[in-house]
């Protein structure tokens, strides 16, 4: 599925797709709310859920790899490498 093809879904159709062909990468806090960063394809997805709660409130898309800088900060590399 297309990065275009994937934001015009709905949400529920969004979580569905990222459950079955989703690569889970990684996980960090933001202001109160837990975040999941997924690969698709040639794109990425992030899940906002409310800290403590199950719901997604929201599913942001993005292509570029500046939308991943956040998660690379937290990378903590062995000493000696």
């Amino acid at each position: 599925m297309t990065f275009l093809q994937f934001k015009a879904l709905h949400q529920r159709q969004q979580l569905a797709h990222l459950a079955r062909h989703g690569q889970r990468l990684a996980e960090r806090p933001d202001d109160g709310f837990d975040l999941t960063l997924y690969a698709v394809g040639g794109y990425y997805a992030e899940t906002w859920q409310s800290r403590g709660e199950t719901a997604v409130l929201f599913v942001h898309v993005f292509q570029k790899p500046a939308g991943l800088a956040d998660y690379l900060r937290l990378v903590r590399l062995p000493a000696g490498l």
